[in-house]
């Protein structure tokens, strides 16, 4: 992601909330969801016969099911009142100097450019709802590693595209996973032979600049056997008064000894409803881990997730939530265990302060003959101040005896004696403040790129500074 990664704070607006002119755009949809925009987006993308018959399956699956009861705000969201595609390029850029001057300026404000020179594998750029740049290091291209976007591998790479699409989040396995299956557009597919390494990440950056607009990528990894990958993704939008909505799925396979690291650092503006779907297939001895920060959006519901469908396979989650003033961060994660022998660990952590609430959510599955497993599920929670909330809802279904689980949860406040103990020592109260929250996040923050980390670190910081004036 860029360096210059962001909590949405007071000066969110100045940094990422501008936007860019709509006036310029090459296509961009009537507002509202309907079989005929559906078919507009297979047009444009002149996709294959079978994918518009999954889009069509996908899209009567929503409009015929009903929204799920433990998540009551989806019920009242106008599916009408969003654009459903929007697409400001004719094609995606080889250059940044292909670009029309307002976006490349976009991204340049963002960091992206800067973060390419110095320390990326390779950057795919999003902008509503298609690719715009997309770019690999010629020495893994020449590996045989792919990283494009999705509409372009449907074309590029079918095979792939057909054996994996769908296979591991099915349009039927949720409500918003029907809706972002219908209309899904642009994403990251990433393919990585059997046994190349790629040794620096690469990045893809999500920018919604309409408002009202629904963005809905689609994201696929697929790993080889022995291969390894990192892939980090940012994004952002402008600040407007009506709501826009951001639903992604991401489907992973590591196949057989692969490794896998995924991190996300969400920084949507307040007025992002952001509904998202990821998962991941582990086989046999692959790991998989996802890095994932939700530190922006008015509503946030994600709940990254590992099947380990082979012997010894791992999975490690790491699952961070910021809640300011007016946001939900309804977070959490799922490690799935149908295999002998395969180890998970789900460690939890949230800050909610000016009235934000944060929801652990999630699930730890031992099959019955799924022996031998190890797992460990740890959830903390900080309260800043009496007026914001938390909660937890941990589900446990464990089939089989031969299995080794620990489960531990607490929920603390920043304590007095704590910032007393560091401001006797000539510290500042904001600066004590932002001592403690840092030190909580410091699970997160350790498993982040230096630069990521020192900027994580420091943002964090200035919102503490901000919590006390």
């Amino acid at each position: 992601m860029t360096s210059k990664i962001d909590i949405v704070g007071d000066d969110y607006a100045q940094k990422y909330g501008f936007s860019d002119p709509v006036e310029e755009y090459a296509v961009r949809s009537t507002k509202g969801l309907s079989e005929r925009v559906v078919q507009e987006i297979v047009r444009l993308h002149d996709e294959p016969a079978w994918m518009e018959q999954i889009r069509m399956k996908a899209l009567k699956h929503f409009l015929d099911r009903e929204p799920p009861s433990w998540a009551p705000e989806l019920k009242d969201i106008d599916y009408q009142g969003f654009y459903y595609y929007a697409n400001p390029t004719k094609k995606a850029a080889q250059s940044w100097d292909q670009l029309p001057e307002y976006i490349r300026r976009t991204y340049d404000k963002l960091g992206i450019t800067e973060a390419e020179k110095k320390f990326l594998s390779g950057v795919g750029a999003i902008y509503e709802s298609e690719s715009v740049y997309h770019s690999i290091q010629g020495e893994l291209a020449k590996q045989g590693v792919v990283f494009t976007d999705t509409v372009t591998a449907l074309k590029e790479y079918p095979d792939i595209m057909k054996k994996y699409f769908g296979t591991v989040v099915p349009y039927q396995d949720n409500y918003i996973a029907a809706l972002q299956t219908a209309v899904w557009s642009a994403g990251s597919f990433v393919y990585v032979p059997e046994g190349v390494k790629v040794s620096m990440p690469l990045q893809a950056y999500f920018r919604i600049n309409e408002k009202n607009m629904g963005q809905f990528e689609r994201t696929l990894i697929v790993a080889d056997p022995y291969s390894e990958v990192g892939y980090i993704e940012g994004c952002s939008a402008p600040v407007y008064s009506s709501q826009s909505l951001h639903s992604a799925i991401v489907e992973i396979v590591a196949r057989k000894g692969s490794l896998v690291k995924y991190t996300t650092l969400q920084n949507w503006s307040r007025d992002v409803l952001n509904l998202v779907t990821k998962r991941a297939h582990a086989h046999e001895d692959a790991t998989v881990s996802w890095v994932d920060f939700n530190g922006g959006a008015k509503l946030t519901r994600k709940y990254p997730s590992v099947y380990l469908l082979g012997p010894r396979a791992k999975a490690d989650i790491i699952s961070v939530a910021y809640a300011g003033p007016g946001q939900v961060q309804d977070t959490g994660a799922k490690a799935i265990h149908l295999a002998k022998d395969t180890t998970s660990k789900i460690i939890s952590r949230s800050v909610s302060k000016g009235g934000g609430h944060t929801a652990y959510r999630g699930l730890l599955h031992i099959a019955k003959g799924a022996k031998n497993v190890k797992s460990t599920v740890r959830c903390d929670a900080l309260l800043v101040d009496p007026i914001s909330t938390t909660a937890t809802y941990p589900y446990m279904e464990i089939q089989e005896d031969d299995a080794t689980v620990t489960h531990e949860a607490s929920v603390g406040k920043v304590g007095e004696e704590q910032l007393f103990y560091l401001m006797a020592r000539g510290i500042s109260e904001g600066d004590a403040l932002s001592m403690v929250v840092n030190g909580f996040m410091e699970p997160f923050a350790k498993e982040l790129p230096m630069t990521y980390a020192v900027e994580f670190n420091r943002l964090m910081s200035l919102e503490m500074t901000n919590a006390v004036g």
